[in-house]
């Protein structure tokens, strides 16, 4: 892989400086491509004027102070793309569901935070029913593609961004993970993911279950960390936001990492991750193979999800549901408070487990992912596609233990498999260490090298093609 050196903000700020082009011509440009050019399915609502008027506000600012412009907002002019689970003032949210066309006159906490940095949000990208499975399929849209091979899956839920970071359609989306819905179609579509520490950033109004976190899909670890740092920090809305504010990231100590290789994972998916391992070595860190150190908390999570999506969906709201999700709003409503508190006391058991492990490993590494994209229109690969047997996420087991536990993790794109489809690895680090596991990724994607872009794919300002 040869370096894709002109990807992420910091080229596009070089080209807005230097009148290369105006901000107003870039939000142009891209509003136009997402209209035109959105042959994967990623975007279900593209912004207008209130867009235009960001840029134009944007590039005033520019006029009047240069390279000034951007040290009280850091994202000025950068385009971002917001998942259809969180609510946005200007655009409607429908949560990827036939029940919802939602218009509210307020921003979510991490969203306001963005735009107030200079953000410029220019639509929202698709999503699984209530973000539901680890695919972007719903009744409400076409599913959404994969860029390396547009048969295939994007990943979910939060597809539609990964597709659009992918694509060049946004410099970065703001996806949600609540049991892998950032890492995963990151991992598919070849773009950095990251899921914060629970508490990091902001989410409200948060689900019942605490699971779900909300975080950037971006080209760069770099912009993931700008973007989170941008948005990091406790809000009065969420009671859970107890973090503070995000430190940069700057660690290049050895760290000792523990490599986790899980049963099933496939033969191409383990070529491309091993070069990831043999990078981390390269780079000085001390890599210890050892075997997954906790026991697999699926069962729990089931109980946990499906308790959370029956309270979320009344029993009038069925014939408008996704079939499959249905399947498990009626498992919900089975369970009894004695089996979702035995649930929870795992969920319990399996962060202490974790601070145990953390305490002899800075890091945690695997492939992100343990197999390639499946069919598009799939909500699982085979061995899982059935919804009634509640299997519908355990083809992931790299993803949602980490939810359990709220810890930070970040996946970094790893290379091509020889069907020339993307794979990653993730790197996880103790709760709060944000930073160390940014720094950690940011070197390894530096040794690694950053993706060719797929072939639909347009470059972003300032970004040379390889």
């Amino acid at each position: 892989m040869r370096p894709d050196s002109g990807a992420g903000i910091a080229a596009a700020r070089r080209c807005l400086l230097a009148g290369d082009l105006t901000v107003t011509q870039h939000i142009e440009a891209t509003l136009t491509a997402i209209r035109e050019r959105d042959t994967l399915g990623a975007f279900v609502a593209v912004a207008g004027d209130e867009a235009l008027a960001a840029a134009e506000k944007a590039d005033a600012r520019i006029r009047e102070m240069g390279a000034d412009a951007w040290r009280d907002m850091p994202l000025l002019g950068v385009t971002v793309s917001v998942k259809d689970l969180l609510q946005t003032e200007d655009l409607p949210t429908r949560r990827g569901s036939m029940l919802r066309n939602d218009r509210v006159s307020l921003d979510v906490p991490v969203v306001a935070r963005l735009r107030a940095a200079g953000a410029v949000v220019v639509g929202k990208t698709t999503t699984s029913e209530y973000g539901w499975s680890a695919s972007t399929v719903s009744r409400v849209s076409a599913p959404t593609r994969n860029p390396y091979d547009p048969a295939l899956t994007a990943g979910g839920s939060t597809g539609g961004g990964a597709a659009a970071v992918a694509t060049g359609l946004c410099q970065a989306s703001l996806g949600t993970d609540g049991a892998g819905s950032i890492r995963i179609p990151a991992a598919f579509c070849g773009v950095v993911g990251y899921k914060p520490s629970y508490g990091r950033l902001p989410y409200a109004p948060n689900s019942v279950d605490r699971l779900a976190h909300q975080g950037p899909l971006t080209r760069t670890v770099a912009d993931a960390a700008l973007l989170a740092r941008v948005a990091a920090g406790p809000h009065l809305a969420d009671p859970d936001s107890a973090l503070g504010s995000l430190d940069r990231a700057r660690d290049g100590r050895v760290l000792r990492v523990g490599w986790i290789h899980h049963d099933g994972t496939g033969a191409q998916i383990t070529e491309v991750t091993d070069r990831a391992r043999q990078a981390l070595i390269a780079l000085g860190h001390q890599v210890e193979p050892i075997s997954v150190p906790y026991d697999d908390p699926y069962p729990a999570l089931v109980d946990i999800l499906a308790a959370a999506e029956a309270a979320d969906t009344p029993p009038w709201a069925e014939q408008w549901c996704d079939p499959g999700r249905l399947e498990i709003v009626r498992y919900g409503r089975t369970l009894s408070g004695v089996t979702v508190i035995r649930a929870e006391e795992v969920r319990q058991a399996l962060r202490v487990r974790l601070r145990g492990v953390m305490d002899r490993y800075d890091l945690l590494a695997m492939a992100t992912v343990p197999v390639e994209p499946f069919r598009a229109d799939a909500i699982a690969p085979d061995r899982a596609a059935d919804p009634r047997d509640l299997q519908w996420l355990s083809w992931a087991p790299a993803a949602y233990p980490f939810n359990m536990t709220g810890q930070p993790v970040v996946t970094v794109p790893a290379g091509l498999t020889r069907s020339g489809l993307p794979a990653a690895v993730q790197l996880v680090g103790p709760v709060g260490a944000d930073a160390l596991v940014l720094a950690a990724a940011g070197r390894l994607e530096s040794e690694l090298g950053w993706l060719p872009r797929p072939p639909v794919a347009s470059p972003s300002p300032g970004e040379r093609t390889p």
